[in-house]
């Protein structure tokens, strides 16, 4: 059953041409150009391989893309009630809805993104929380194989997508929305065989095009289904909720689908996005446990490459 938690527009959709144009992460290509997905987070094993670190490096360079000047937030949460520990949902709500709530304030990371640009104008910090749609009917079968114990469901990147397209079938589509789908303990998840949640990935980005609108899309797993690969060990939000380690990648991927929505707007000369070259970097904390106040709350998040810097940042 799908249901509507907060505030979403009503229309017709329906699912149209397959996702535009990206690739998979590889060594010599790490953010992605081509025919499949956009930029990954890596899984911290990997960001800390000197073949797949991202961090340091030349600026990001402008290639000719869109930018979204303003952006919109859906999220959908997937699964079972019981894939989701108490708060989860609710934690990870304020979060999208604090993020909009500082819009225009230069004292969090997302004020870095202004600094980018494309043919029509600077990206401004003005978020929109179109709010959250659950839908608590089972997984499909396992559309791939992944090699994670602590997994027993393994959806494709074709799956996320049908599920965007079923979810938000009676919605009007806007080009600036990206549909967060979070899915529950113990879910994995691979775009391509041998490159799997837990394992390669924590998250990742791309599009899709629906009724014949491009819009964005991330994959979300649940972080602390193997928290080793995805869970940074701060939790400003309390341990229980177990959402802040899912709250940092989300924060990795909002951000590159703004400044790189399509995969040719922004990103370095190795293929890294802007946060991918910071990946589980958080520079200085503020308090014990978190780097970021965002209207008022605390978050524990990775930073952003700035290229005013030619390094990572906190804020603009």
């Amino acid at each position: 059953m799908v249901r509507l938690m907060l505030a979403f527009a009503a229309a017709s959709l329906v699912l149209g041409a397959g996702i535009a144009a990206a690739s998979p992460p590889t060594p010599d290509n790490p953010a992605g150009r081509g025919n499949d997905i956009l930029g990954v987070v890596p899984v911290q094993s990997e960001a800390h391989n000197g073949a797949r670190r991202g961090g340091g490096g030349p600026n990001l360079v402008y290639h000719g893309g869109k930018v979204l000047r303003t952006n919109r937030t859906v999220a959908i949460y997937w699964g079972p009630t019981s894939g989701f520990a108490s708060g989860y949902s609710g934690t990870i709500n304020q979060y999208f809805t604090d993020v909009a709530a500082a819009s225009t304030q230069t004292d969090n990371v997302y004020a870095v993104e202004t600094q980018y640009y494309d043919g029509t104008g600077s990206i401004s910090y003005s978020s929109t929380f179109d709010g959250a749609i659950v839908d608590s009917s089972a997984y499909p079968s396992s559309g791939c194989t992944d090699s994670v114990a602590a997994t027993s469901v393994c959806l494709s990147d074709a799956q996320i997508r049908a599920e965007v397209a079923k979810v938000v079938g009676n919605s009007a589509p806007n080009a600036n929305t990206t549909y967060f789908v979070f899915t529950g303990r113990g879910v994995g998840s691979c775009y391509q065989s041998g490159s799997c949640a837990f394992s390669q990935y924590c998250a990742y980005h791309s599009n899709v095009t629906v009724n014949g609108v491009t819009v964005q899309y991330a994959n979300q797993p649940y972080t602390d289904t193997v928290p080793a690969a995805c869970d940074a060990g701060k939790y400003p939000n309390g341990q229980s909720t177990e959402a802040d380690p899912t709250i940092n990648v989300v924060s990795h991927e909002h951000r590159e689908s703004i400044n790189d929505p399509l995969g040719n707007a922004w990103y370095d000369n190795r293929g890294y996005e802007g946060s991918d070259k910071c990946a589980w970097n958080f520079g200085a904390l503020l308090g014990s446990d978190y780097n970021q106040v965002i209207n008022g709350n605390h978050y524990f998040l990775q930073q952003e490459w700035s290229n005013a810097i030619s390094g990572c940042a906190l804020h603009s």
